[in-house]
């Protein structure tokens, strides 16, 4: 094995190394998430309402974290890609294929999505998931506000216009900076710059989807 396939190679078992382990971080976060809110509505049901107030700040960490989490399983799962057709070229077979495989039953890699929801075919049971704790995730925070209105009322009035301005104005920027980097491929784009800029003259770059 020459110096170039063997670094090559060692890049991309580091890169299939945090694609395992930020999608274990995923879900860690989910479910410590899941259990703080419904910890949460626990002890607001047994009297300490404040408590449902809470929740919405919860679940709103909790989506910007796992947004996190797979804007960074994105980052490595683009730069396996890469490696894996370099390899491929270098090694003059298609052995390498687990990114075609990931395009194909995860989520696809440089087309318009949501995070990991596509806004153009290819749904898969991966987006399905995200979306239905996306939606689980929404509905812990509308209800949590519902029930906490009521202690939110009878608080001093600045107590509530601080409360409500810090969670919308956050839950407003998640969504708009959240746009901009996943739904409009601004995070995607500089990825391909950087990679195809690296490995432009050696590596076929006509679609890292492909």
């Amino acid at each position: 094995m020459d110096e170039r396939t063997r670094i090559a190679a060692m890049q991309l078992s580091r890169m299939r190394g945090m694609t395992a382990m930020y999608h274990r971080r995923f879900f860690l976060d989910v479910n410590l998430t899941t259990v703080l809110v419904v910890a949460l509505f626990v002890v607001g049901w047994s009297g300490a309402e404040p408590a449902f107030l809470l929740v919405p700040v919860v679940a709103l960490i909790g989506a910007v974290q796992t947004a996190f989490d797979s804007s960074y399983l994105t980052f490595a799962r683009w730069y396996a890609a890469f490696l894996e057709r370099y390899l491929n070229q270098l090694l003059g077979a298609r052995i390498h294929v687990a990114a075609e495989l990931e395009n194909t039953y995860l989520f696809e890699l440089g087309s318009p999505k949501i995070v990991t929801i596509p806004l153009t075919g290819g749904f898969t049971w991966f987006s399905f998931v995200t979306i239905f704790y996306t939606v689980i995730g929404a509905l812990a925070y509308a209800f949590g506000l519902v029930l906490g209105w009521e202690t939110l009322t009878s608080a001093p009035i600045g107590v509530a216009v601080l409360y409500l301005a810090g969670l919308f104005g956050l839950t407003l920027s998640a969504l708009l900076v959240g746009t901009w980097w996943f739904a409009t491929g601004e995070g995607e784009r500089r990825l391909a710059a950087v990679l195809e800029g690296r490995f432009g003259e050696a590596v076929d770059t006509s679609g890292v989807a492909d």
